[in-house]
């Protein structure tokens, strides 16, 4: 996941619905027969229709930052520094590149991939509400894993060159993110990730960003996010199969919402009181838990699971599918108290156990801050743990991960990981590739435990 200037925590990935919607009331379908034009809506269908349009908000957001604040552009490539832990959620095993993409219906964009061989990579490409429309990679398309691929709007034949591969578009946007591993040796995968280019005419016609009112993770949106119901949705189509029934429900919101004042009050009170704070408590504990760890197996591909995709574009916009990544997230230890960083705790494989063996990728373990989800400053500038780290196993085969303000006299240095004392932190477990077992939910983590 790549996360935003403005977003939390990265939280999960994948398609097999879970039961992230037992979190509040919002992840509910629609109401039959409730959504008739200038019918009263009830407090359930306010606080779905805000749920289900919250998630395509977030996207907005994020790219009027991106091309207003940033000034990054369409169609131009931004190459992250490797390394950089300057911004939320830091995956610091890989090579980032992303890019705001746009096409018209006269022309496409070139989307030049590099050979990458021996380690993981991938080009990944979203639509307007977060899902993934494909992977570039050996994987998805291995008979042509690199090379020219032309990015045209679905319905439309502009010309593309003869050694390229289509792919669709569902509308004029995508946004790009790449990832080079940088597996032990970082100048090759700078090297490549530089490779990675586009080509694009200067006369593509590109609407600026869809202006969405100003909101904050901790101050979500609240009635506002009714009042240009009609001009939102005509910005990207939504994949989600009930797409129609919540737009229709949302629709009728925005109506009722411009019918009155006490309506928009109604509305507005409604949100803050109940909708948001379910939203916000449905990002605590989410998905599958086990040990400590949470992870839905919802993600890239929502189904209808309007809630699992709030959460995955509030805490960790870009999330790709679980065949590509699974993450574990860590807040709480394996009694369900939230992660305190002035106390130890060890996450210990056993013998044979490591996770090397559960990916066909590569898996890592990063700890953050939290409520800002950063990485914290520590004396040994060390941020996370994987399958380089050289970890040293315990004199029974096992292997521990260490999690402590200071290091236990026991402990080797290659296997701690510092933690803010005074203050509580989450974890974040990357799964890239993972095997069947993990994506049936057969193997998690070890329990993130407490040492007395």
């Amino acid at each position: 996941m790549k996360m935003s200037k403005w977003i939390f925590s990265c939280i999960a990935a994948a398609s097999i619905t879970l039961g992230i919607v037992a979190c509040g009331s919002s992840g509910k379908a629609p109401e039959k027969g409730a959504i008739a034009s200038g019918a009263v809506p009830t407090d359930d269908q306010i606080v779905s229709a805000w749920d289900y349009l919250y998630g395509r908000y977030l996207v907005l957001q994020q790219e009027n930052h991106d091309i207003n604040v940033e000034k990054v552009g369409y169609n131009r490539i931004k190459y992250n520094p490797l390394g950089s832990a300057q911004f939320v959620n830091p995956n610091l095993d890989v090579a980032y590149l992303e890019a705001w993409l746009a096409a018209d219906n006269n022309h496409a964009v070139i989307l030049n991939v590099p050979r990458v061989t021996g380690r993981y990579y991938t080009a990944q490409l979203l639509d307007g509400w977060g899902e993934v429309i494909t992977n570039i990679n050996e994987r998805t398309y291995p008979d042509h894993p690199y090379g020219k691929f032309a990015l045209v709007i679905k319905g439309t034949n502009p010309p593309v060159p003869a050694d390229a591969i289509k792919i669709e578009l569902p509308s004029p946007k995508a946004k790009l993110l790449a990832r080079v591993e940088l597996k032990g040796s970082p100048k090759t995968a700078a090297r490549l990730q530089h490779e990675f280019t586009v080509d694009a005419s200067p006369e593509i016609r590109i609407d600026p960003p869809f202006a969405v009112p100003t909101f904050t993770p901790a101050t979500p949106i609240r009635v506002e996010i009714f009042d240009r119901v009609s001009e939102v949705l005509a910005t990207c189509p939504d994949p989600m199969p009930k797409a129609p029934e919540f737009q229709a429900m949302a629709s009728n919101v925005a109506r009722y919402v411009k019918s009155s004042d006490s309506a928009r009050t109604r509305v507005d009170d409604l949100i803050r009181t109940r909708a948001i704070p379910e939203f916000l408590a449905g990002t605590k504990g989410f998905g599958t838990q086990k040990g400590g760890w949470s992870v839905s197996y919802v993600v890239g591909k929502f189904g209808d699971d309007v809630m699992a995709r709030d959460i995955i574009n509030y805490g960790g916009l870009w999330a790709n599918v679980t065949s590509e990544a699974i993450y574990f997230v860590g807040q709480k230890d394996g009694d369900g108290q939230l992660l305190d960083g002035s106390r130890t705790y060890e996450i210990q494989f056993p013998k044979g156990g490591r996770p090397d063996a559960h990916v066909d990728g590569f898996w890592s373990v990063t700890l953050y801050s939290v409520p800002d989800y950063r990485v914290v400053p520590n004396p040994i500038h060390r941020y996370n743990l994987n399958n380089v780290s050289h970890l040293k196993a315990n004199a029974d085969g096992s292997t521990s991960i260490w999690l402590a303000p200071k290091r236990p006299q026991h402990v080797p240095q290659s296997n701690w990981l510092p933690t803010p004392a005074g203050k509580g932190f989450s974890l974040n477990f990357r799964a890239y590739v993972p095997k069947q077992e993990v994506l049936q939910g057969e193997w998690f983590p070890p329990a993130i435990t407490l040492v007395q």
